[in-house]
């Protein structure tokens, strides 16, 4: 073969391959990413494990309709392992590396604090499905589990209704706890519960030896006065807090327990039976009666495999999120953060309880609020729901630091902390100093 020959072989060989190359980059231009952020090990594994899945379902259902735009999902999924700093990490690389156009994660507040900065710097958007402290609003997530008052408020009335007048706050020692039971606390005591029939604890991730605080639990509800458990616990925490409560004989006609962050997935791992009757607030339960619930239902079990496998809150918060997220790519008519934020904005889909979700200019849902009592076989029988959907409220109006607060992302306030009384915007400046900005309407209160 003559030097001519072998340059010319060499020649067509390189356009065929940048030809290969550039059909590669071209398939993958045509997809749309979408990351998950969520812990597939370490203590938090046992409850994100399930929204990952989650994603992926509602992922591949949408890509069955042809994706959006034309344009097929594509899942980036990484495992932040129950790591707060390595969230902030994982979420930089689904960023800068790997493009998402979304991300969706994030259960702990803390690992929510965690990635805040990287997506108000990279200007990203997440999608974050878990009941949380409020005292915040991000133009960058969208919140789609409950405001303090789609929980924890709601949750309190009801115990009051019940007659209790000591309360015990027990939770995991972080964020979402001591910010939720603070608010709770001030709410007590306005409704007339007295500091000395108030008591609180803290225990780490993963704390497994529970025999003292349960038997003060005990000797504190043991006075007369009827007694109620409020429980921020979270994780896998909550397998020997509750077999210790059956262990001491402390039933829910004794002194019930309100969880905020024990659902169905919690349950499973857990011999239910002596816990009956204690209770959950939530916005959502498997056990909730309606077609599009079954059809869910029905969807997640063929998915995973697995015919036992429990649907639960934060499930149907990642439901809402995503279906809202499709659809406002559909509307604005591109997956870019900004239009896509700017579409979101008042866009209503079904939720998994009967009714709408339509999002607040706030980045919170309306949602509906449902009470549960533990059944014998893991699910929850609903005992109290509000009538109708419940704004989100980001700043709780309970706490002084907040009472004149509000959250609006469109113009002309566009601002997550508008004081109403000062007509500015809290820390909205780049150096952190107050901000002037445009009186929000009377009637934004969200």
């Amino acid at each position: 073969m003559s030097y001519s020959c072998g340059r010319k072989t060499a020649v067509f060989l390189l356009t065929i391959l940048m030809a290969l190359g550039g059909s590669l980059l071209k398939a993958q231009d045509d997809t749309i990413k979408v990351g998950i952020l969520h812990s597939l090990s370490g203590t938090m594994a046992i409850s994100e494990t399930t929204l990952k899945d989650a994603i992926l379902l509602l992922i591949d259902e949408q890509n069955k309709k042809g994706g959006l735009l034309g344009r097929k999902l594509e899942a980036v999924v990484v495992d932040p392992a129950s790591d707060w700093p390595m969230f902030a990490e994982k979420a930089r690389d689904l960023l800068t590396r790997d493009k998402v156009a979304v991300v969706f994660g994030c259960w702990t507040s803390v690992s929510r604090k965690s990635v805040l900065p990287v997506f108000e710097e990279l200007n990203g958007l997440l999608f974050y499905p878990v009941q949380y402290e409020g005292q915040e609003s991000s133009k960058n997530v969208i919140y789609t589990g409950a405001a303090p008052n789609q929980q924890a408020i709601p949750a309190v009335d009801y115990l009051l209704g019940e007659g209790n007048k000591r309360f015990v706050l027990v939770g995991t020692d972080y964020v979402f706890p001591r910010t939720a039971n603070k608010i709770v606390e001030a709410y007590l005591l306005k409704n007339g519960i007295v500091q000395e029939d108030i008591v609180t604890y803290y225990t780490p991730f993963s704390h497994s030896d529970w025999q003292s605080i349960v038997a003060d639990i005990k000797r504190f509800g043991g006075t007369g006065q009827k007694t109620a458990v409020i429980s921020t616990i979270n994780g896998d925490a909550n397998v020997p807090f509750y077999k210790e409560l059956a262990a001491q004989n402390i039933s829910s006609s004794d002194i019930p327990v309100m969880a905020f962050s024990v659902g169905e997935e919690e349950l499973s791992g857990v011999d239910t039976k002596p816990l009956t009757g204690h209770l959950a607030a939530w916005n959502y339960f498997q056990s909730v009666e309606n077609g599009a619930n079954a059809e869910f239902i029905k969807k997640w079990r063929e998915f995973i495999k697995n015919e036992k496998r429990v649907t639960n809150d934060p499930m149907e918060a990642s439901y809402i999120g995503f279906n809202l997220w499709a659809k406002a790519v559909e509307k604005a008519k591109t997956a870019d953060v900004d239009a896509v934020l700017k579409a979101l904005v008042g866009l209503s889909v079904p939720n998994l309880s009967g009714g709408t979700a339509t999002l607040l200019p706030n980045h919170h849902l309306t949602k509906p609020v449902l009470i549960g009592e533990i059944e014998d076989n893991g699910q929850f029988q609903i005992v109290w729901s509000t009538e109708k959907e419940v704004p989100g409220d980001a700043w709780s109006d309970f706490l002084p630091e907040s009472a004149d607060l509000i959250s609006d992302w469109t113009d002309p306030v566009n601002c997550g902390n508008y004081n109403e009384k000062t007509k500015t915007c809290l820390g909205a400046g780049k150096s952190g100093e107050p901000t002037e900005s445009p009186a929000a309407p009377a009637d934004e209160k969200n």
